[in-house]
Formats: structure tokens, C-alpha cells, sequence
């Protein structure tokens, strides 16, 4: 749980809890083992799940009092954890795909989940952790996905540059986003190939790596809020790539927002199928 470099040697990570073991277990994810706590199995969700786990050959173990609570890094620790074998994703996974996630710098475990949940939730189809970002596989991001890793591809490392390059020789359109200047999301076209780039929480997408991309989407706020948090950028943007790829949705929307203009709209053969990267 708390050693990524014997998480990654040994390609597994830690889940904790009924639901999570479920959503591992219903995703086809190798189970090495799982651990229950004294009394774990009075809770019905429990003994449900290390019942089918033990019935697929699963290696239960009972523990002794406190060392959940010793190895827990909560306060109110889970009564079962489980082990389970998980290799991050090659870059290679995405050269078809429709639409990506991209984390430049992302370094809350909490927003790197709930950004992984978020792109499941969308349709996204990979999730692409740039080195500097947290490690996927880190117990907090593992709980603020809630199972959405084993759902779509979760690419762990790569220099950003090098990364943004090869989407681009893919022919992905990268999209990072700005506080201002950019098109408004809502009257981007996402209909094409995008790989959407978000970066850093505090200081967002640095400056030459946001003029290296292809295009700039902004977030109009009505309120006085500087900025929005990283992953409920991605929850706007990609939710919004979404509204546009469903049949009959019509595309982008025009701007409503002064100075903010659509962008050039994609060929219909080229179309497809989310900073705190911004907007700050």
C-alpha cells in the first residue's frame, strides 16, 4: 500500500472494500488474495464477496485485531482489503482510440481518481498518466476511482512532450485548456480525435507546453471563483465531448460568451466516436 515501486514489480495494487473487490472481481482483474478484519463478515456486503472470492479459488485470510487498523491509511479503515494483480496500460493502447485523458502534473491521488472515474463515466476511452503525476495504482487514487481503472486503459508514465507528440503523429487533436482566450467549450467541436490535456492543479498547463497543443478550450464562470478544481474541468469538458458524440446531438453549441468563438468546424469523415490544467 505504501511502496509504488513494489506495487509496480510485483504489478499489483491494494482495494479496499466490498465494493471495490466486486467491481475488480465483475472486471475480470486477477485476485492474489484478500484479508478480512475481526467481524468483517457480519457485514453481509463482506461475507457476499469473500464468499464468491473464496468460491473462485481466492485465498482468504482472517486477521488478527488491529492490523487492518495498522496498515490502513484512513481513519475508519475498510473491513476487507484485497490484493490484486493490475499492469498499467503501454501508450501503444491508445493509437485507435476515439478520445483521451491526458494528466500532466497531476498530483492529488483524489483528482487523478475521481478524473479516472469521470472519463469512464464519459465514454472516454484511456486515461494517459504523464511522469510527474501521481501513480495510478496509489491506494487513494485507487478508492477515488471507484473501479474505473479496471474499466478502460490507465497508461502509467511517459515524458508529456514525447507523449502529446506521438497522439499528435496518431492524428489526435490536442486540446489543453486556458483561463481565457480559448474557444468555449460548448462551442468546440469534439466530434473529432481528441486527446484532451489537463495539467497541474496549482499552476496548471505550463505555458509552452499549452502553445505546443492545438487548440485551447475555456470554461466561461459566471461567479467570482478564479478557477475550477482539475477534475471537475475534466467532469465539464469531457461530459460535454459526450452531449456532442450521441446520435442526433447536433454538435457544438454556439458561444454565448463575448469574445469566445467556436471552433472551425471538423470535416464529417474526420469526426470521432477533459485542467486544473484550467481554466485557472
Amino acid at each position: 500500500m505504501r511502496k509504488r515501486g513494489l506495487r509496480s514489480s510485483e504489478g499489483s495494487l491494494v482495494v479496499e472494500g466490498a465494493e471495490l473487490l466486486s467491481v475488480a472481481m465483475d472486471a475480470g482483474a486477477p485476485i492474489e488474495a484478500a484479508y478480512v478484519a475481526p467481524g468483517g463478515r457480519s457485514n453481509p456486503a463482506v461475507a457476499g464477496v469473500v464468499d464468491r472470492a473464496f468460491a473462485a479459488g481466492v485465498r482468504v485470510f482472517d486477521l488478527a485485531p488491529g492490523v487492518i487498523e495498522r496498515i490502513a491509511d484512513t481513519v475508519t479503515p475498510q473491513p476487507l482489503v484485497a490484493v490484486v494483480g493490475f499492469v498499467p496500460a503501454g501508450l501503444e493502447s491508445t493509437r485507435d482510440a476515439a478520445m483521451v485523458v491526458v494528466l500532466v502534473d497531476v498530483r492529488d491521488p483524489g483528482n487523478a481518481g475521481t478524473m479516472i472515474r469521470t472519463a469512464d463515466a464519459a465514454g472516454v476511452d484511456a486515461v494517459i498518466c504523464c511522469d510527474g503525476t501521481v501513480d495510478p495504482t496509489n491506494p487513494k487514487t485507487v478508492r477515488a476511482s471507484a473501479g474505473s481503472l479496471f474499466h478502460l486503459p490507465v497508461v502509467a508514465g511517459g515524458d508529456p512532450g514525447s507523449v502529446v507528440g506521438t497522439l499528435r503523429s496518431w492524428g489526435f487533436t490536442t486540446v489543453g485548456t486556458a483561463v481565457r482566450g480559448g474557444v468555449d467549450y460548448a462551442a468546440f467541436d469534439w466530434r473529432r480525435r481528441v486527446a484532451l490535456v489537463f495539467g497541474n492543479e496549482a499552476s496548471g498547463l505550463d505555458p509552452v507546453a499549452l502553445d505546443n497543443l492545438d487548440e485551447r478550450v475555456s470554461v466561461p464562470m459566471a461567479g467570482g471563483a478564479e478557477s475550477l478544481n482539475v477534475s471537475v474541468s475534466a467532469a465539464v469538458l469531457c461530459f460535454e465531448a459526450l452531449r456532442q458524440r450521441r446520435p442526433g446531438a447536433g454538435g457544438a453549441r454556439r458561444s454565448t460568451m463575448p469574445g469566445m468563438e467556436a471552433a472551425t468546424p471538423v470535416p464529417a469523415e474526420q469526426a470521432g466516436g477533459g485542467s486544473d490544467g484550467g481554466p485557472r
